[in-house]
């Protein structure tokens, strides 16, 4: 009853907390409205479109993230671009598709929810408790809006109920369990031939005209994307410079304003009440309730009526003690009795929308106040008066530079002299590849933008996470161009020489693998040939020894019959193969699963539940992938 009854008032309380630490229109600008006419389908989803250019803002993102994510060890040449469309693309579609199905399934997060999972959140906390003002600090870096936010950890929490709803109904049998084990536990004998590229290299031979042949079938694949470099200017609210320190009658002031709720710990009570709900029959409810209440007034056990005859699960074993409570999370008629009450003294029979109430004030703890004068409050006063001052500078900065960029859409100078900043450029970048500021997702979208990059505009300013607003321009520009041959020609020549080796691996692995199968010595005809041989013995499916490749060939290969080894080969990461002798397989009759194990296959058998009832949301509501519009090539998509 307790949550329910915080449940019920808490979406109150989560609006006065938006409300109070609202951030101003000003300081992020105006959200992304829906794409008009001149931007491409990509796909559709139910009766929801995605756009091309929502679909290149959510790959870029994705593909900084990969960068940063890989930091140095990051290759661009190893980087699969259609794989990563097809990624994002289905990721698009699947979140869009699952927003409209739990919205049209009825499933709904109330304010009372989105206001326990935000104050559970320990960014959002100061001192173990939910603060407003961590809140809005934590959303402003990340460079959200409280309203975008919300909205989407709403979503997130109804897609998740459904998700829920499907696999918390999974379970594994012990059929299934047993015979889990045995293959979990199972030990293969192997031998295998590792074929690696570079032991072939030597033995190719490319010509120059077959470099050139295969630059002109593929040229393509060798285009110097479009780069550019930027010129900018930026305001920050930490960069501003220092404000004068404010006078004691001035802190003075701040703290009579500041004091009920900075620097006040409010009045808390612990309590413990008997609810008795009013079922079919109040009239039944109340008599109970006042039978309950002679029972007090004759010197029964609070706690042990609580727990005989409570209806509140979730206090009644605990002899109705709902722990220390504060104005505001309890419904009124509840709190106003509360808090009339004496310490020790019993409430006579209370009426709520939730039954009939008894409740008991078992200890106060009354509100206390910091003074004035009290060690940490003047700093933090000075902290407030700076933060504000700071804060208000900066709003009215960014007003200003809104006027100016608009006024001067042609130069940045103008905006940098009125405010005292200073133009700077980016190293050049390309989409996607940028560091700094050109690393930021909004500011790539503008970059390559046709007002900056064709019409030679100012962009809009750019609101960025951490108080921080920017004006960029074009400063110089490369568009997409096909790279010459003799800038390419030594990748094109590795990649033959590659091509070739692989088909020599392929031809060798197939010839050891014809030789044993007819009956020749395994190890004689890897040396013969240009493999190198291993010999790991015992295997299990979690061995970290042997390539994880040559791991799953082996658990797929047949058992051995009459003696006879089983044979098979594995494709390697590097490009190499290697050709496996499987001799022997051990099944232990006494497996058993652990609980992490057992966890593990119930969650195989939910993800497969859920995989197949994602297929059945997919044809219920509609998922079509359109071309793209750059190249009129079908993006790729798992559905």
């Amino acid at each position: 009853m307790l949550q329910q009854i915080r449940d019920r008032t808490s979406g109150l309380i989560a609006g006065f907390i938006v409300a109070l630490i609202a951030i101003p229109f000003a300081f992020f600008g105006i959200e992304s409205l829906a794409p008009g006419g001149g931007d491409p389908v990509v796909a559709e989803v139910g009766d929801q479109k995605i756009h091309e250019s929502q679909f290149r803002r959510q790959y870029d993102q994705r593909y900084q993230q990969l960068v940063q994510l890989m930091g140095e060890n990051f290759r661009a040449d190893m980087f699969d671009q259609e794989r990563m469309r097809a990624a994002v693309l289905r990721d698009m579609t699947q979140e869009t598709m699952l927003r409209q199905y739990t919205e049209d399934s009825g499933y709904r997060a109330d304010d009372a929810t989105l206001f326990n999972v935000i104050s559970a959140e320990s960014a959002f906390q100061r001192d173990g408790e939910f603060d407003g003002q961590a809140y809005r600090d934590a959303l402003q870096r990340a460079g959200f809006t409280v309203e975008r936010y919300e909205s989407q950890l709403r979503d997130n929490i109804e897609m998740n109920q459904m998700r829920e709803a499907v696999v918390d109904t999974a379970f594994s049998t012990p059929v299934e369990r047993t015979l889990a084990a045995k293959l979990q536990a199972q030990e293969r004998t192997l031998q295998y031939a590792v074929f690696e590229v570079a032991r072939y290299r030597d033995r190719v031979s490319v010509t120059d005209e077959q470099v050139e042949a295969r630059y002109e079938q593929t040229k393509t694949r060798y285009m110097a994307p479009e780069r550019l470099r930027l010129a900018y200017v930026e305001l920050a609210l930490d960069k501003l410079p220092d404000v004068e320190p404010p006078s004691e009658d001035v802190l003075k002031v701040l703290y009579e304003g500041e004091k009920a709720g900075r620097f006040t710990t409010p009045e808390e009570r612990s309590a413990r009440h008997i609810l008795v709900g009013f079922g079919a029959d109040k009239d039944a409810a109340k008599q109970k309730i006042e039978d309950l209440a002679k029972q007090l007034a004759d010197g029964a056990d609070f706690a042990e009526l609580a727990r005989e005859h409570s209806e509140d699960p979730g206090s009644s074993q605990a002899g109705g003690d709902l722990g220390w409570v504060r104005r505001g999370q309890m419904v009124k008629g509840f709190e106003d009795a509360l808090f009339a009450l004496d310490e020790g003294q019993t409430s006579a029979p209370v009426e709520t929308e939730f039954g009939w109430h008894l409740i008991r004030l078992d200890e106060l703890k009354p509100a206390t106040v910091r003074a004035f004068d009290e060690e940490g409050v003047q700093q933090s006063l000075k902290e407030l008066f700076a933060d504000r001052e700071r804060q208000q500078r900066f709003q009215e900065m960014s007003e200003r530079l809104e006027q100016l960029a608009f006024e001067n859409p042609g130069a940045l100078e103008p905006v940098a002299q009125a405010l005292e900043l200073q133009v700077q450029t980016t190293e050049w970048f390309e989409r996607g590849k940028g560091s700094g500021i050109a690393a930021e997702p909004k500011v790539v979208e503008a970059a390559f933008s046709r007002e900056v990059i064709e019409d030679g505009e100012n962009s809009q300013p750019l609101s960025l996470g951490g108080n921080r607003i920017v004006v960029v321009r074009k400063a110089e520009h490369e568009p997409p161009r096909q790279k010459a041959l003799d800038e390419v020609a030594g990748q094109v020549r590795a990649e033959l020489v590659d091509e070739a080796a692989r088909k020599l691996i392929e031809q060798e692995a197939q010839e050891v693998l014809n030789a044993v199968r007819s009956g020749t010595d395994f190890q004689e005809i890897v040396s013969a040939k240009n493999g190198e041989l291993r010999n790991p013995g015992k295997i299990r499916r979690d061995n970290e020894e042997v390539e994880a490749a040559v791991v799953a060939a082996a658990f797929r290969l047949p058992h051995p019959q009459d003696g006879t080894p089983s044979t098979g080969e594995a494709q390697l990461d590097n490009g190499g193969r290697a050709v496996l002798l499987l001799s022997a397989v051990d099944t232990p009759e006494d497996a058993r699963l652990n609980e992490v194990q057992q966890r593990r296959l119930r969650d195989l058998a939910a993800g497969a539940q859920f995989g197949a009832y994602m297929e059945e949301i997919e044809t219920r509501v509609g998922v079509e992938i359109r071309e793209r519009p750059d190249d009129t090539e079908t993006l790729p998509t798992d559905g």
